[in-house]
């Protein structure tokens, strides 16, 4: 049994009143009310999550600006141990080359003496 069109269209128009009058529907006014509220719940929400990750964001950026002042700590501190090295490195150099004057002298001085002798 097919339904006529001004049935379908009857049944269109009171379908919401008859789901109302059940309790299995409400009133399109009360419906709108309740879909703005929840609307502004969630954009009240939103908002407020939106200021939690700006606040989490600015906790990260000052962590990582803290973690760079620590490795240009680090690095200031390589240099100057960089720079003892060169110094010593330096140092040792000149020690070892007024070493090898010193045996080179004391082995010409030696060989020198033998000769006269």
């Amino acid at each position: 049994m097919a339904l006529a069109e001004e049935d379908i269209l009857f049944i269109k128009q009171h379908l919401g009143e008859w789901l109302a009058e059940q309790s299995l529907g409400k009133p399109p006014a009360v419906y709108e009310i309740e879909l703005r509220e929840r609307m502004l719940r969630v954009e009240e929400e939103l908002k407020h999550q939106r200021e939690l990750m700006r606040e989490a964001f600015a906790q990260v950026d000052k962590r990582l600006e803290q973690i760079e002042k620590r490795f240009e700590q680090v690095d200031k501190r390589f240099e100057r141990v960089d720079s003892r090295f060169d110094e010593m490195l330096r140092r040792n150099d000149r020690h070892f080359l007024w070493l090898v004057g010193f045996i080179a002298t004391s082995a010409g001085l030696i060989v020198a003496a033998l000769r006269y002798m």
